[in-house]
């Protein structure tokens, strides 16, 4: 997967694509294998891409350890890459644009030599960035970005205090940038629990750190104790949690979330008529909805802020080459629940 493909020449009709076959733990042998699949085929929306560099994000654990394969599914929910082919009804992008994307959920990944992706959730890749350090951002900020902006409908005139929950991760770390770039007048505070993440989140930006080790609203209310304006969460299954929300947010506050709680009682929020939302950033080219190409805006929107010097890369893991050993490594990494910012696999 690190050979140079020449657009002049006639593309291949067969590439190496590494995924699984079968739900098991991280360090089964079998779970991550590769395969010799076919090209794919460009529908007229679509961009063929060549991969250099791809990131792993907890989506891809839960898919590997849970999803049906359904023979053998390719993961890979981020990638930038370079343009080779495109479909007939593109307008967008070139042969031999650099692009990145996040894709989408029912299609097949990017851990793989070629991948089709729809032009309307691809974006121009940052040009002062890597492809390793582009890689990491593409899910992770359209998540942030739609959570913020269309979620808990931040603005640039917003005053009020965020709290991100978990604030050391992937998507924390660019939610962080974004919200002090876009809206300087919202004061962040960031949980995290060990030196080294709580020092990666102040380098963000973020204004103040709290420790979501204890007890995560009498921590939080020390910090603020008339309580904050709005909550991002990828932890609301965490026992006690939901309770802890409605402690520290304010009368008529939002809350966004974005993992998968079993059950969630939300009647507590009532009496403070909370609000709660569900980011789910594959929503879009899940369900082919009429706005799709928002997520190709944000991600030219982001890259400009990053050429800008505004925001930088999530990535604190860098691996190389793309292989299926390195892509398992990058898996337990995730999956251990302890990385900071984002892991990244390329060709560089």
């Amino acid at each position: 997967m690190t050979s140079e493909q020449k657009t002049e020449e006639p593309l291949p009709t067969s590439m190496t694509a590494i995924g699984y076959t079968a739900n098991r733990p991280v360090d089964a042998p079998d779970a991550l294998v590769s395969q010799t699949i076919p090209v794919p085929q460009v529908g007229p929306h679509e961009l063929l891409v060549e991969v250099r560099a791809v990131s792993v994000n907890p989506v891809d654990v839960k898919q590997r350890a849970h999803a049906n394969p359904d023979g053998f599914r390719v993961l890979g929910y981020d990638g930038a890459g370079v343009v080779v082919a495109k479909g007939e009804s593109v307008a967008l992008f070139e042969e031999g644009d650099h692009v990145y994307y996040a894709g989408a959920i029912d299609r097949p990944g990017s851990n793989a030599r070629y991948q089709a992706v729809d032009e309307r959730i691809t974006g121009r890749k940052p040009a002062s960035l890597s492809w390793a350090d582009a890689a990491a951002l593409p899910l992770t900020t359209l998540t942030a970005y739609e959570a913020l902006f269309d979620k808990l409908r931040l603005t640039d005139a917003s005053v009020g205090t965020l709290l991100i929950v978990g604030a050391a991760g992937g998507v924390g770390s660019i939610m962080i940038q974004l919200a002090k770039v876009l809206d300087p007048r919202v004061r962040v505070i960031g949980t995290a629990s060990r030196p080294e993440t709580r020092e990666w989140v102040l380098s963000l930006g973020a204004d103040e750190v709290v420790d979501h080790a204890g007890d995560l609203a009498e921590s939080v209310l020390a910090a603020a104790p008339d309580g904050v304006d709005w909550i991002f969460t990828a932890a609301s299954a965490k026992p006690g949690a939901i309770s802890s929300y409605v402690r520290i947010a304010k009368p008529f506050g939002h809350i966004v979330a974005i993992d998968d709680p079993h059950r969630l009682d939300v009647v507590s929020l009532k009496s403070k008529a909370l609000s709660w939302h569900w980011e789910f950033m594959f929503a879009r080219s899940l369900h082919q909805t009429a706005d799709m190409i928002e997520q190709h805006r944000i991600l030219n929107r982001v890259a400009e802020l990053v050429d800008e010097g505004r925001v930088r890369t999530t990535a604190t893991e860098r691996l190389s080459p793309i292989n299926t050993p390195n892509l398992v490594a990058a898996h337990r990494a995730v999956e251990s629940g302890r990385a900071i910012g984002k892991v990244v696999i390329s060709d560089e």
